[in-house]
């Protein structure tokens, strides 16, 4: 594990980060979900694709970096960005899972592989719409610090900054970044995830136009299960764009 400190909008975030096979010539950042961090994502797919150089990131505020700071998901990227300037990344392979998924995109590789990731909108349930309308009345009249009885389970252990974060990119609609990007897409999904479902993986693949779509079976962390094969899924992927 190796730690760089980043300035950013005159803060400091550390973020730690880890390369496995440093001396292959092709890189892959590995980007992590919402609440996740850097190792679950390491556990899976570094025994496979000895042939790129894998790199490891623990997001702003999760794992072992750290983040002060209230974020956007470009701000994320950003940060991530100014990571792989310093330890001279190329942008070859891009791997996100989830929200991870959303800051791949961002980043603009030559070949994007989303897992199960966040970025379409889905409409709020009228339960949801009512505990939010509920805690905003609850907030009016002083009782902010009841917060924990409303907020979602992704964001009641967060502190400020992070929670502030949350707020920021739990809702934002990157249907047009999808539609803008201009690489080779590998879209991977658990055809039982009920975080971002399927029907998401379907818009998201409609949106890009040179993409491809595969569906395990599995939930949310499908890929935990399926790590050789999705891994194998990635290589071949990666040649098709050599091939031109």
């Amino acid at each position: 594990m190796a730690l760089k400190s980043i300035q950013y909008l005159q803060h400091t975030i550390t973020l730690s980060y880890e390369i496995i096979n440093p001396e292959a010539k092709v890189d892959m950042i590995v980007l992590h979900g919402w609440g996740s961090n850097k190792n679950l994502m390491k556990q899976s797919f570094s025994p496979y694709m000895d042939s790129f150089r894998h790199i490891y990131i623990d997001l702003p505020g999760f794992g072992n970096s750290t983040c002060n700071i209230s974020l956007k998901t470009s701000d994320v990227a950003r940060i991530v960005e100014l990571l792989m300037i310093h330890m001279n990344a190329s942008k070859d392979i891009i791997v996100g899972h989830s929200f991870g998924g959303k800051v791949a995109t961002l980043l603009e590789p030559s070949v994007l592989i989303l897992l199960s990731s966040a970025g379409i909108v889905r409409p709020k349930s009228f339960k949801i719409k009512a505990k939010i309308a509920l805690f905003k009345l609850m907030k009016h009249l002083g009782f902010a610090k009841l917060r924990s009885f409303f907020v979602a389970e992704d964001a009641k252990s967060l502190n400020e900054p992070m929670y502030q974060t949350f707020k920021n990119v739990v809702d934002e609609d990157f249907s047009p970044y999808f539609s803008e990007y201009k690489g080779k897409a590998l879209l991977c999904w658990g055809d039982k995830d009920t975080a971002t479902p399927l029907s998401s993986a379907e818009k998201i693949d409609a949106l890009i136009p040179d993409s491809t779509l595969v569906v395990y079976e599995g939930d949310h962390y499908f890929f935990m299960q399926h790590a050789q094969s999705v891994s194998k899924k990635i290589e071949e992927t990666f040649l098709k764009t050599l091939e031109h």
